[in-house]
């Protein structure tokens, strides 16, 4: 299901002009504080009457200033999952589940409670009540209530902004599942990096109340003119081939071997990771006697001048982009040329566990 949004809108000095084609999957809204996300995402939830613009999910069109339509959030049919899960206190875990059935029309395929409760693994906590969860067990328990009220779309409002780390690394990998396995298409507002890699199918870039970009995260994030430069990344998508005794999982990409610390996936699952364009060493050619593991090699498809006297590079490996960040006094040292075979030099370490997740799976 296609989700179209157009709108423009100003909120004193500040002024949202956007239009923008998310396919189905998972989009992400993402840009910094204040480039206009909850706006675009509380039109789409009707929480805020767009002063012009059209938003149509799917084949049904929820607002249309043209035409003066307005449909109201009631009847929109979205489950909307905030920041602070938004609990009933006096309520068990299983009760608030329910209590998103009230909503689903009658008539339509529901959910079933059971599968929604394996899906997100809170099959403990039914008989608990709000106050008796972690943060992230309580987002977990907010998705579910959003799902069973039969929804067209699911908006997620920075649903992990006041986590911890922990208790973010506990909740990504249901959203991965949510993702692949729900078949709700998901608008998820987001500034983290880490988020978008592990997450997005697309990636709709804010600044300034402005689309910066659309499309793929791999390409999104690797563009200089959507991302920040310290934010510029690759993705690449491997499969585990194993697990070994010294702690390390060893992947197989198109560009080369990675290997990373443990992975908490079996052997032949397809795995997103995450690879800062900061922490990409260059090199001409295969060099030896390194402590750094992963050795990759590519093609150079891509040079642009970046700013503060840095260039990017790209290399290209299969279907794969590596894209790497170094000073143009470098690239003219090294000769860089595209066309040229490069290798990129990145160490075990400089992974971040946060910033390797499950593949989406293929559509």
């Amino acid at each position: 299901m296609t989700l179209s949004v157009a709108l423009r809108h100003s909120l004193g000095e500040f002024r949202l002009d956007v239009d923008f084609t998310a396919p189905p999957g998972l989009t992400v809204l993402y840009g910094a504080s204040g480039s206009g996300k909850t706006s675009v995402v509380n039109a789409v939830a009707g929480l805020l009457r767009p002063q012009a613009g059209r938003i149509v999910v799917g084949e049904r069109v929820l607002a249309d200033t043209e035409a003066g339509l307005f449909l109201p959030p009631h009847r929109r049919r979205i489950g909307y999952v905030f920041q602070e899960g938004r609990l009933f206190p006096h309520l068990t875990v299983r009760q608030n589940l329910l209590f998103g059935r009230w909503f689903a029309p009658r008539g339509l395929p529901r959910e079933s409670l059971e599968r929604v409760v394996a899906m997100l693994g809170i099959g403990p906590l039914l008989a608990r009540r709000p106050g008796a969860l972690s943060g992230g067990e309580k987002a977990r328990v907010g998705l579910g209530r959003a799902l069973l009220s039969a929804p067209r779309l699911i908006l997620a409002d920075e649903p992990l902004a006041a986590l911890d780390e922990a208790r973010k690394a506990e909740i990504l990998p249901y959203f991965e599942r949510l993702r692949d396995e729900a078949g709700v298409p998901i608008l998820y507002v987001s500034h983290s990096t880490a988020e978008v890699a592990r997450l997005a199918t697309t990636v709709v870039a804010l600044r300034g109340g402005r689309v910066a970009a659309v499309g793929p995260p791999a390409e999104v994030l690797a563009s200089a003119e959507a991302t920040d430069l310290q934010e510029l990344s690759s993705l690449l998508t491997a499969r585990i081939v194993a697990h070994h005794p010294d702690g390390l999982s060893e992947l197989a990409a198109e560009a080369g071997t990675l290997w990373l610390p443990q992975v908490p996936a079996p052997p032949g699952a397809r795995i997103r990771i995450r690879i800062a364009a900061q922490d990409v060493i260059l090199a001409r050619s295969r060099p030896e006697g390194l402590s750094a593991l992963n050795l990759l090699q590519g093609r150079i498809e891509r040079l642009a001048d970046g700013p503060g006297g840095r260039v990017l590079v790209m290399l290209a490996a299969g279907e794969d982009r590596l894209t790497a960040l170094v000073t143009r006094r470098s690239a003219a040292a090294m000769a860089l040329a595209e066309g040229e075979t490069c290798h990129a030099i990145v160490k075990t370490v400089a992974i971040a566990p946060g910033g390797v997740g499950a593949a989406p799976d293929r559509r």
